[in-house]
C-alpha cells in the first residue's frame, strides 16, 4: 500500500512540475522579408504575463496548452493565437507579423494663430476645464468632472455613493477580471507595453473588453473625456485600478 502511494505521490509531483514548468520558445519573423524582429512584445492572456523577443526574435514564455498568447509591434497587425500541443513541444514554433500599411494625414504644426505676446496668447489657448476632487478616506487622489461648477462635486459623489451604478454591476459581478488589473501592474513588460501605447488594444485583448466598454467605466468613475482620449494605456490601467479600490473602500 505504502509502496502504491509512493508510486501514486511521485506520479502527480511529475504532472504537476511539467505543468509548472512549460514554456513556449519561438521566434518573430516580418511576413515579408522572414527577417527576424527584435523587441515584439509577446504577452500570454490567459495567464497576464508577457516578455519581448531579443536580438534574435526569440522568446521564452510560461504557458499551457490553449492558453492564448498575443503579439503586439508598433506598426503591425497583432496576431493572436492559442498554444498548441506542438508549440510546447518542439520549441520552434515560428510567428509571423504583417505590416501595416498607414495613410499619412495632414499635420497642423501651429493650431493657434499666437502673436508672441503672452498676455493675448494666454487668452487664445483654449483651457482644460476639468476639475478633481479629492474625498478624505479613499485613497486615490481624487475624482474628476467635466467643469467647475458646483454641481460637479455632488455628481461626483452621486456616481460614487449610488449603489446601483455602473461600478457595482461592474466590479461586484467580476471579481475575476479584477484580479487580471492586478497581475498587469505587477508584470513590468505589460506596463512597458501599455505605457506606449493609446488605442486600448492591448487592454480589450486582456481585460475582455471592448473600447466603448472601457471609456464608460471611466466616465463612471468621473474621468473627463479630454483625460479618457488623450492618456496612454497605463494611465488608463492606473485609473481603472485605483476606481476598483475605491469602490471595495465603499463596500466596508
Amino acid at each position: 500500500m505504502r509502496k502504491i502511494l509512493l508510486v501514486l505521490s511521485c506520479a502527480i509531483n511529475t504532472f504537476v512540475w511539467s505543468q509548472q514548468s512549460e514554456a513556449v520558445l519561438g521566434i518573430v519573423e516580418n511576413e515579408n522579408t522572414q527577417l527576424s524582429m527584435e523587441t515584439v512584445h509577446v504577452l500570454n492572456l490567459t495567464q497576464v504575463i508577457g516578455t519581448t523577443t531579443d536580438r534574435s526574435g526569440k522568446f521564452e514564455l510560461p504557458a499551457a496548452l490553449n492558453d492564448t498568447l498575443y503579439f503586439s509591434y508598433l506598426g503591425y497587425k497583432p496576431l493572436k493565437v492559442a498554444v498548441t500541443s506542438d508549440m510546447l513541444k518542439f520549441k520552434n514554433t515560428k510567428f509571423r507579423l504583417t505590416e501595416l500599411a498607414y495613410a499619412l494625414e495632414e499635420v497642423i504644426i501651429r493650431p493657434y494663430q499666437l502673436t508672441g505676446y503672452l498676455d493675448v496668447d494666454a487668452r487664445n489657448v483654449p483651457l482644460n476645464n476639468n476639475s478633481r476632487y479629492q474625498i478624505s478616506g479613499l485613497p486615490n487622489v481624487g475624482y474628476e468632472a467635466g467643469n467647475r461648477d458646483r454641481s460637479a462635486f455632488s455628481n461626483a459623489l452621486g456616481a460614487l455613493f449610488n449603489p446601483a451604478d455602473f461600478l457595482h454591476n461592474l466590479f461586484g459581478k467580476n471579481p475575476k477580471q479584477m484580479r487580471k488589473l492586478k497581475k498587469m501592474r505587477a508584470d513590468d513588460e505589460i506596463k512597458n507595453l501599455l505605457l506606449s501605447k493609446f488605442d486600448r488594444t492591448v487592454l480589450e485583448q486582456l481585460l475582455g473588453l471592448e473600447r466603448v466598454d472601457i471609456d464608460e467605466i471611466l466616465r463612471n468613475c468621473n474621468y473627463s473625456d479630454v483625460f479618457i482620449k488623450e492618456s496612454n494605456d497605463l494611465q488608463i490601467l492606473e485609473a481603472i485600478s485605483g476606481c476598483y479600490e475605491e469602490y471595495r473602500v465603499l463596500q466596508l
